[in-house]
């Protein structure tokens, strides 16, 4: 009895091992196909952003039966939100949103490429889920500059059409940067440097950023990811006026009255490359994105 539950604990941990290599090598693959383009992903190159859409399209196809193409104007130009949906079509729902477009002439890999790659692995591994909410996942447009905090943002359009079609929706989850990691002294910044205290001078977690009236699904899925303890997790909690705190599409969510949260590696705060050139997928920790989307994955299969 001993010697086969030893051999049971030794399967169980080589299938985890093999499953985390599995999402290593699809967060590369994803990353280089998103990241390695002829042009850059701007709002400015409207053919690349709809190769990139299309991309997205055709491999959350491989997963759900359930797609479409949120397709809105901006300027008198035509821009598309992708979205494949999991889980029982009438149950309330969990959004799950990264945004594909990019800041500038530069790859964007952490941001925002990593977060498009790991809402493609969660895709995968949604699939064939026992679900207790309806898990929509949503890659949005038109995040970033000159679109930024204004209504043609994809995350707004998205957030707008669920309140003015009065859909049901629990929360909402902004995977917003979590390629880089780092393991060295003072590789963390904060806002006030008085955080270095509570939360320490090394860059090798994830945060999950909320508002202070933060709402029942950010408080519960926080807790639940944190108990996961697939990654060092910190929680951080603030004022909109904190730098940081909302620059991201769950602001858009917050504006229409739902509880929304960001999951990120904190960008700028300790990433030197964000919005930079050198934001290229050679610069990212594919091992730990995994374990931020298997943290993900697990909570959502929980929550």
């Amino acid at each position: 009895m001993i010697k086969h539950n030893i051999f049971f604990v030794l399967g169980l941990s080589f299938t985890q091992l093999l499953v985390a290599q599995s999402s290593h090598k699809n967060l590369e693959n994803y990353l280089r196909v998103i990241t390695k383009t002829a042009e850059y992903r701007n709002h400015e190159n409207l053919d690349q952003l709809n190769q990139i859409a299309t991309y997205i399209h055709n491999e959350f196809e491989k997963h759900s039966e359930v797609l479409e193409f949120q397709k809105y104007l901006a300027n008198g130009v035509e821009y598309k939100n992708v979205i494949a949906s999991f889980g029982p079509s009438d149950a309330e729902r969990i959004i799950v949103g990264a945004h594909y477009d990019v800041c500038g002439d530069q790859e964007g890999a952490d941001d925002n490429a990593s977060d498009v790659a790991g809402i493609l692995v969660l895709a995968r591994q949604l699939k064939g889920k026992s679900l207790n909410y309806r898990i929509d996942l949503v890659a949005y447009t038109l995040e970033e500059p000159p679109y930024f905090r204004n209504e043609a943002m994809g995350s707004y359009v998205h957030a707008k059409y669920l309140k003015e079609n009065n859909i049901d929706v629990f929360g909402m989850i902004s995977v917003e940067v979590i390629g880089y990691f780092s393991d060295e002294k003072n590789s963390q910044t904060y806002p006030a440097g008085i955080l270095k205290l509570f939360y320490g001078n090394k860059g090798d977690f994830i945060t999950l950023v909320n508002r202070l009236n933060k709402g029942k699904f950010a408080r519960r899925f926080s807790r639940k990811y944190k108990n996961q303890k697939t990654i060092r997790t910190k929680r951080f909690g603030g004022p909109p006026a904190v730098p940081g705190i909302d620059w991201s599409d769950h602001l858009n969510y917050w504006k229409h009255g739902y509880s929304a949260l960001m999951l990120t590696d904190t960008s700028f705060l300790r990433n030197m490359n964000y919005h930079e050139k050198t934001d290229t997928l050679e610069t990212l920790d594919f091992e730990k994105m995994a374990k931020v989307i298997d943290g993900l994955l697990q909570t959502l299969l929980e929550i």
